[in-house]
């Protein structure tokens, strides 16, 4: 009779909310929109850092899937949310538009990255 086998645990979803925070879902992505709404012409945020100004730290998946979920033709300004590399997320299909749109407020890359005097300082507001 062979030896029974382990099974690992599975890992913890990170792209959700922690479990006491489900029934404030909605609240939480329309903060979400409230801050990427903020960021100013010209500017850049992190996804990690939308989620640590609407108290979320550890939840940039979430951010990202938030915005993903948007109408298409929503007004806010999603493509101002980058990753934590300051380089537009690779999300398979929108990365030219998002580009496009940055440069079009005068954003300015150094390769693929976005130069640094673009990221936005939420705490300066």
């Amino acid at each position: 009779m062979p030896d029974k086998v382990k099974v690992a645990p599975r890992p913890k979803a990170r792209n959700k909310p922690k479990a006491s925070t489900q029934d404030q879902t909605p609240d939480l992505r329309q903060q979400i929109c409230q801050v990427v709404a903020m960021i100013p012409r010209g500017k850049v945020a992190s996804y990690g850092q939308i989620a640590r100004l609407v108290g979320f730290p550890g939840h940039a998946r979430y951010v990202g899937t938030t915005l993903r979920q948007l109408p298409k033709r929503s007004k806010l300004p999603w493509y101002r949310v980058v990753n934590s590399s300051l380089k537009i997320a690779q999300r398979g299909g929108g990365e030219a538009r998002q580009k496009r749109l940055l440069e079009a407020e005068g954003v300015t890359f150094i390769g693929a990255r976005i130069a640094s005097a673009h990221h936005w300082d939420a705490d300066a507001v």
